[in-house]
């Protein structure tokens, strides 16, 4: 959200208090156990695609059966099981790959008294959670512009580990590693200009990659019920604007919310895109639920691998 406002109906963000508040390295742990009882939630609805074939990643060792070539025998492993024969076996690289950024920006830091959350915890929250269903299905994970995306089962906690290295207003980026088929999974309140989401959304169709938004929002931005004299901090910059009567100003917000939304609806009207809209007074598990029907949905469509990315 642009601003934050001074009123008894929110949670004022001021500098002061935004240079007191953890960070978001310091964050990171709790975050993560939350991240992994949200996943837990929807894993009964998530079925994992992994299974053995040819390729570069180590899946796990089995008994060696009659009749099977002897080379493929782990003799290392089988050393320390005397007795018994064992394989190693290697992922099938079919694995689809997943982007995902989360806005870690000032105006993510917003909780009003309707909310336990921050949006930008929710966000990343969400997102950890997806890498963790993801990397129990196999799934090749990846953060926006930061190296080059794993298929691994400790996936989650290497991007932990990666966002606890970021800028809390780190800028979105706009990875040329995205490729065709690929899916581009970003969280966030999606508040920027209009010209700014349309020319990043319009570089990621030119890759051929599928874009999914989670539109992150306190639930206090759905119906403005600010009043009387209110004043308006913007956190990125500083900036103070002042309302003699707030109430006025409910229909123009609105409207304009209404607008950005409409936007967001329109440019993810093609095949495998999505935008869904999660409040943060809502459970986590809710929201990723649906993004898992949609991911599963393109992928199933699509049926092949990431390819390289």
């Amino acid at each position: 959200m642009a601003v934050s406002p001074r009123s008894a109906d929110a949670t004022l963000l001021t500098p002061s208090m935004t240079a007191s508040a953890r960070s978001l390295a310091a964050s990171l742990p709790e975050l993560l156990v939350e991240a992994h009882q949200v996943a837990n939630t929807v894993a009964s609805g998530w079925h994992g695609r992994r299974r053995a074939g040819h390729g570069e990643d180590f899946w796990q060792f089995r008994p060696f059966q009659f009749g099977e070539p002897a080379r493929r025998i782990d003799w290392r492993r089988s050393a320390r099981d005397e007795g018994h024969l064992y394989v190693r076996e290697q992922e099938l690289e079919n694995a689809h790959t997943v982007w995902m950024w989360a806005d870690l920006s000032a105006s993510m830091r917003f909780a009003s008294r309707l909310s336990s959350a921050t949006k930008r915890d929710r966000a990343v929250v969400l997102m950890i959670a997806l890498a963790e269903l993801l990397a129990r299905s196999g799934e090749r994970i990846g953060l926006l512009g930061h190296g080059r995306p794993i298929a691994s089962r400790a996936a989650a906690e290497r991007l932990a580990m990666t966002l606890s290295h970021l800028e809390n207003d780190a800028a979105r980026p706009v990875s040329s590693a995205v490729r065709r088929f690929h899916e581009v999974v970003l969280f966030g309140d999606l508040l920027d200009p209009p010209d700014v989401i349309e020319a990043e959304l319009a570089r990621l169709s030119g890759a051929g990659a599928r874009v999914h938004l989670i539109q992150v929002m306190d639930p206090i931005e759905e119906t403005f019920p600010f009043t009387g004299r209110t004043e308006f901090v913007d956190p990125e910059t500083g900036g103070r604007l002042t309302a003699g009567r707030a109430e006025a100003w409910r229909s123009g917000y609105l409207a304009a919310l209404a607008r950005q939304r409409d936007l967001l609806t329109r440019a993810t009207r093609r095949s495998g895109w999505s935008f869904l809209i999660h409040h943060t007074d809502k459970p986590a598990a809710e929201v990723l639920l649906s993004l898992h029907g949609r991911l599963a949905a393109g992928m199933a469509h699509t049926g092949v691998g990431g390819g390289a990315a």
